[in-house]
């Protein structure tokens, strides 16, 4: 982290973090971020879905919640970035405050509610994308919508031809009922109409499914069933925990969806399990901090890997710091790529 980097972050530390949040995405698009682009190595390149990555770390969904620092963020080390959450109406989301930082315990509480400036906007944004980077779109559902399956495929019939890949979250513990999309029957009528609407695009996307950490090994394994019947490309595990466990911070009482270190072993877990009941590939996320957790990560069955909160607390530069650190451990277990690193751990986490 550079000396200006240490600065701005120990300024935005004593700011309301969501204020914070904006004022870091305008200093992102004032040109103050990373402005190499992708770190890539032969060992490093990753190929996902179709989708060739120079790296296989990425930025996770609600870092960019309405595609306005994709410039900027496609400067930044990262190998694939995802932006949103998405609904095909804006929607304000939950009261003010809705973000809170658990420094003690290096972790994040969010309940904004999906809010976003909906497809139109967004949509707007993302047809001006930057060349050259790898770009999805987590898609949701408006919090009032008579018809949220319909949402979904609404989003990807509008922002789909403008992205590389998308995510269905059905797995916010923020928008009330969310989570019950990920029950059997309604998870599979969901994924047959999003691959309905792919299949209608003038060139399909990848697809990829977002599921919760909650999940028993009875729903993890339907998940992995349906999702493999749907035809789409990866699951990603997790999203955000509804678990307080171990906590230390005064924040740790308040409501939604709780991300960052604490979440490791939890997310870890529900990836090892799933790797053992599909083929499909996975993207791990939640509580990555450190080149050590990416790898336990990819160890345990992930392809990819997604961060987000972990920049909370390192800034913007600590994606490259993740990355040159994850090939340094490949070179030094023998690993000639990511791939071949992939799930040669999952025991530890069974």
């Amino acid at each position: 982290m550079s000396v200006l980097e240490q600065l701005g972050m120990t300024v935005l530390r004593r700011m309301d973090p969501e204020t914070a949040h904006g004022i870091a995405l305008r200093a992102l698009n004032a040109g103050l971020g990373p402005r190499g682009g992708p770190v890539t190595t032969p060992r490093l390149a990753t190929r996902l879905a179709g989708l060739d990555l120079p790296n296989p770390v990425g930025l996770a969904a609600g870092f960019d919640k309405n595609a306005v620092a994709l410039d900027a963020l496609a400067r930044t080390e990262f190998g694939f970035l995802e932006v949103g959450g998405a609904t095909p109406r804006p929607q304000p989301g939950n009261p003010r405050p809705r973000l809170f930082r658990l420094t003690e315990d290096r972790a994040v509480i969010n309940r904004f509610g999906l809010n976003n400036e909906g497809m139109e906007a967004i949509g707007q944004r993302l047809a001006r994308r930057p060349k050259g980077a790898i770009l999805g779109l987590n898609l949701g559902a408006n919090k009032d919508s008579d018809d949220r399956s319909r949402d979904y495929a609404t989003l990807l019939s509008h922002c789909g031809p403008h992205l590389d890949f998308a995510t269905v979250n059905v797995s916010s513990p923020n928008t009330e009922k969310l989570r019950d999309l990920q029950g059997a029957a309604a998870l599979r009528s969901l994924l047959a109409g999003v691959m309905e609407a792919n299949a209608a695009l003038p060139e399909p996307k990848a697809i990829f499914l977002k599921i919760a950490p909650e999940l028993d090994s009875d729903e993890i394994a339907q998940v992995a069933e349906v999702a493999t019947a749907s035809g789409i490309d990866a699951i990603i595990a997790t999203n955000t925990t509804l678990s307080r466990d171990g906590l230390k911070s005064a924040h740790r009482d308040q409501q939604g969806g709780l991300s960052g270190v604490p979440l490791f072993e939890k997310s870890t877990r529900v990836l090892a399990q799933l790797s053992t009941l599909t083929d499909l590939p996975l993207i791990g996320v939640g509580g990555i901090s450190s080149a050590e957790d990416a790898y336990a990560k990819i160890r345990a069955g992930a392809s990819v890997v997604q961060l987000y909160s972990a920049l909370v607390y390192g800034g913007i530069s600590l994606a490259g710091e993740i990355i040159r650190g994850l090939d340094e451990l490949l070179a030094r277990d023998g690993f000639g790529t990511v791939a071949d690193a992939v799930g040669t751990g999952r025991g530890d986490w069974l």
